[in-house]
């Protein structure tokens, strides 16, 4: 991957988009409009002598690359400017900060030959990948379709009837329906990487239940190899011996004939992924073909040696017998029949497991997985309705036990005696050899599928060496080949597999993994119901059909059930999760993935906040934390309610006060009065409140900005009022209210300016940024428009902004500034960015018009309002008096600062007219805040962009801007 290379210093002309360049000299005028038209962003004005004077910008619309953490051969990755670009003056050639996207090797320089030399590499290799259908569908139907439907369900017909067959398996289904369910959802919240069902565990609740659960997954998914091998070759004894081919006895033939298929297999999975696939869709054909010699046969008339057997094709009669349970021997009961049957339904996940080798595992796990399980239920319920409706429970297999004319009915037993055999014999002495009841290859087609299991086990094996979780593992996680093959892990699973295998005993060794694979089922509902519960901002899954308390039920469910079927083997299981969980929190692992026990523990933080100081902070659980300029908060309610609003219990909300004055007691007692949280109380806000005595308001400010909040738990938005009266207000406190905003940038905060047209302060009729100074009684709760139900109005974006609650009955409407000819293909590519995020935006406006020139008398209120600010600059006074001037009055406005940012006062009043003509009707308008250059733009020139943009509208009005830094993903880890 070819990666942009800067040099020592960051320039500004670096970044900025070839435009066409405007002539022009003299006086500078805002009536000239230049025609070159805006950038996509804030413009960005160069002091340079061959600085573009058009619309020209740094700042950059989203895009694909500022959020992905992947490469894509053949082209360079796209970065974000940094916020210090885009603020900081442009003859500054200090390094600036190192933010993600300008990472040191960009820093270091580096050579272009060596650049041109790697774009000219060979791509890599692609490994192999598969399809929803290939991939997922297929290979879960053929770990369904496993021995137990061949060699066990007629078995299990007999012993618990028909009924009681089919809610063994709809309560089966039921649990692995839920469980896809909950696969579904992890599985489509960011990208799916190798790792399989371990992957997703670890992902959202995090690497020591992860850890634990994906060892256990790894270990049921061996046993399952050695199950699926005994089932084949018992196939196979059986077999032979009906053809009197013995090599020792049954049970040393089962164990022969399995280590050498285990063999066998083991070398396909080696072979790599494309021929383990091609023997997929073989064995899936093999699978088609028995399934339609099953029900020919079961509709062709029967024969007297299949009779004899007990096969005697549809009867009513054999129906309504095998309808009603049978329970025979030690394994006679539903639990017995349930912890048997129930492996047959762990083939769920055979799609999950091989995530890493699907073309797209947000799209292929969700419909492979629930198409698979609906059609593998399906066949069941049919299967075991055909074999109970054509099959009697007992039979001797021999021709000459038809009834004679001197057997009485009185005499025979059995079912078989309305058909014309009599099995009397084998029944009261119990050696009937075939029926349902007794034999095992009534409907057996040999099959196999022991190579998924082998590399479901390579993917989780695989995850959890990279992840280093555990010692002594990481030899069998190397990889080798294009697809990165774990041979080591290979072995492992066949040397655990061949020790399972000599037990030679299926219903043995059903049960062991029932319980296994259970837990494993139960941590993934579980995961899924502890993500939405949470409410982690980086759980935002695109697959919708799923329900966190259907999650909780089916985690419960399988929890039950595994002490219901085997109380110890349970116990096991669970000590061995408990111990591999202790040795996780005990090594505490290096690694952090966003899950949602981090997400949990944002809200155990408020009063344990300590404890996050072990857990670092992570994209997907970023939280708008917002430190709100509120004066005493009873002063201005519509910021306190509008933070209210989306901060709510889920995230921090501290309101901030700074009394102006010399430290006193009674000014100390001022700012830490009860009154304020006894205010945001009663108002019922989850807010903290803040006071600070300052000599000055941005001082004190700044004393908040570094100094709030606690550990992990700290503001990373400040939120002010606009200075409404800043024309009126002195100068010095204009130039403090924007230094304000740049000490929040130079601190990494983001910053949100908020406007209304009544103004902010209840306090007293005129609206000022600094603390109220008349504080209104705390019992008095004034309302806000913030705090009521907007009926059907529109949020309008102007870029990105998270949706709030308060306003759901809103249709939220983006808006993006674009050219006329391009306005389909930008749209599209703002939606796809939108999609990706799973932010549920579905209306994107493309706005060409924002090129166009504002109209004159909008210009001529921009001219008026900087009027009373500008520097006279007149030849004939004298030279040496205005640059001191401007030093002792940094806020005054030369022609030459008019000039050179000409391109982005024009910009924000045309963006005002756009306001106004698309708008004017919204419930709340959020746009992007204009960066003014510290040094190019002065703060009165800065002050009056903010002015102009978001002035004559009825809505209220956010002005955002970030710091830069990503707070969306739609990454998984």
């Amino acid at each position: 991957m070819d990666l942009p290379v800067a040099g020592n210093s960051v320039h500004v002309a670096a970044n900025r988009p070839a435009v066409p360049q405007s002539a022009g000299n003299g006086k500078a005028t805002l009536g000239a409009f230049n025609e070159s038209g805006y950038g996509d962003g804030s413009s960005v004005a160069s002091c340079r002598s061959d600085a573009l004077t058009g619309y020209e910008t740094l700042d950059s619309p989203p895009h694909y690359d500022f959020y992905a953490n992947t490469e894509v051969w053949g082209r360079r990755r796209r970065f974000r400017p940094s916020l210090y670009q885009l603020y900081a003056n442009p003859e500054d050639d200090s390094r600036p900060p190192m933010y993600e996207e300008t990472t040191g090797e960009q820093m270091d320089g580096g050579d272009s030959s060596e650049e041109d030399e790697d774009e000219q590499k060979e791509p890599p290799p692609e490994p192999t990948r598969f399809g929803w259908v290939q991939g997922v569908l297929i290979r879960c139907m053929l770990n369904i379709w496993g021995v137990i439907l061949y060699l066990r369900l007629p078995w299990i017909t007999a012993q618990a009837g028909i009924g009681l067959t089919w809610v063994i398996i709809l309560l089966s289904s039921l649990i692995t329906g839920i469980t896809g369910l909950s696969t579904s959802a992890i599985a489509t919240n960011g990208k799916v990487k190798g790792g399989g069902t371990y992957f997703l565990i670890s992902r959202s609740l995090g690497p020591e239940l992860g850890g634990s659960i994906g060892l256990i997954f790894a270990f049921a998914n061996a046993v399952a190899v050695a199950m699926h091998t005994v089932g084949f070759a018992e196939t196979v004894t059986d077999l032979m011996r009906e053809n009197g081919a013995v090599m020792v006895d049954r049970t040393n033939d089962i164990r022969i004939i399995g280590v050498i298929t285990v063999t066998c297999l083991l070398g396909i999975s080696m072979a790599g992924m494309a021929w383990e696939s091609k023997a997929q869709i073989l064995f899936f054909l093999v699978i088609m073909v028995s399934f339609a010699s099953y029900f020919v046969g079961t509709i062709i008339p029967a024969s007297p040696q299949k009779q004899a057997k007990g096969f005697f094709s549809y009867k009513a009669d054999i129906f309504a017998a095998n309808f009603v349970p049978n329970w025979r021997g030690a394994e006679g009961s539903f639990f017995g029949m349930f912890s048997i049957f129930f492996p047959s339904a762990t083939g769920i996940l055979a799609g999950a497991n091989i995530s890493g080798d699907l073309k797209n595992p947000t799209v292929a796990i969700p419909r492979g997985t629930l198409m698979a399980i609906f059609w593998t239920t399906m066949s069941y319920l049919l299967v075991t309705a055909t074999i109970g409706s054509c099959v009697v429970r007992d039979a001797s297999g021999m021709l000459n036990d038809t009834m004679s004319s001197s057997t009485s009915s009185e005499d025979c037993v059995g079912l078989a005696c309305q058909h014309g055999w009599d099995f009397s014999n084998c029944i009261k002495n119990s050696t009937c050899t075939y029926g349902i009841s007794n034999y095992y290859q009534v409907n057996t087609h040999t099959h196999t599928h022991t190579h998924t299991h082998i590399h479901a086990i390579f993917e989780t094996l695989s995850c959890l060496c990279k992840d280093k979780l555990y010692p002594l593992i990481g030899v069998f996680g190397k990889g080798y080949g294009k697809n990165d093959e774990p041979l080591r892990g290979y072995l492992l699973t066949y040397i655990i597999a061949a020790c399972f295998i000599l037990i030679a005993e299926l219903n043995t060794i059903a049960p062991i993994i029932s319980n296994f694979f259970l837990a494993s089922y139960s941590l993934i509902n579980f995961s899924c119901f502890h993500a939405s519960i949470t409410n982690s901002p980086g759980w935002r899954p695109s697959f919708r059909f799923y329900s966190k308390w259907l999650s909780l039920l089916g985690a419960v469910c399988c929890v039950v059930i595994m002490f219901l079927l085997n109380w110890w083997a349970a116990l096991i299981a669970f000590g061995i999760v408990i111990f591999l969980l202790g040795y996780s929190l005990y090594k505490k692992p290096a690694v952090n993935w966003g899950s949602s026990v981090q997400a949990g523990s944002y809200n155990i933080a408020l009063n344990q906040c300590v404890g996050l100081n072990h857990v670092e902070d992570h994209v997907k659980n970023y939280r708008p934390q917002c430190l709100v300029l509120t004066g005493p908060p009873s002063s201005r309610p519509a910021l306190v309610d509008l933070v209210n609003c989306f901060t709510k219990s889920l995230s921090l909300m501290m309101c901030g006060n700074v009394v102006a004055a010399d430290s006193s007691p009674a000014a100390v007692d001022k700012t830490s009065s009860d009154r304020h949280v006894s205010w945001l109380n009663q108002r019922r806000v989850k807010s903290f409140y803040r006071g600070v005595v300052a000599t000055e308001l941005r001082s004190g400010v700044n004393m908040l900005l570094q100094g709030a909040g606690l550990g992990r738990i700290k503001p990373n938005v400040l939120l002010t009022g606009f200075k409404k009266d800043w024309r009126s207000d002195t100068a010095q406190a204009a130039h403090d209210y924007i230094g304000i905003l740049h000490d929040a940038f130079d601190l990494h905060y983001g910053v949100c300016v908020l406007r209304m047209r009544e103004g902010l302060d209840a306090s007293r009729p005129s609206q000022s940024h600094g603390e109220a100074s008349i504080s209104i009684d705390p019992e008095s709760q004034p309302s806000t428009v913030f705090q009521k139900k907007q009926g059907k109005k529109t949020i309008d974006i102007y870029w990105l902004f998270p949706h709030v609650k308060r306003w759901a009955r809103c249709k939220v409407r983006v808006f993006v500034g674009g050219e006329t000819d391009k306005k389909e293909e930008q749209k599209e590519e703002v939606l796809a960015l939108i999609k990706k995020f799973r932010l549920g935006f579905h209306e994107v406006e493309v706005l060409p018009d924002i090129y166009q020139k504002p109209q004159p008398g909008n210009v001529h209120q921009f001219e008026n309002m900087v009027s009373c600010f500008r520097l006279d600059t007149n030849p004939k006074q004298d030279s040496d008096s205005g640059p001191p001037r401007q030093q002792e009055e940094p806020w005054m406005i030369t022609d030459q600062d008019l000039e050179r940012n000409k391109a982005k006062s024009l910009r924000q009043i045309r963006l005002n007219e756009v306001l106004q003509d698309y708008s004017r009707e919204a419930a709340l308008i959020v746009v992007t805040m204009p960066v003014g250059r510290r040094g190019v733009c002065p703060s009165t020139l800065f002050l009056a962009w903010l002015d102009i943009l978001s002035c004559d509208l009825r809505p209220p009005v956010l002005l955002v801007r970030g710091n830069q830094e990503n707070v969306l993903t739609f990454y998984c880890q």
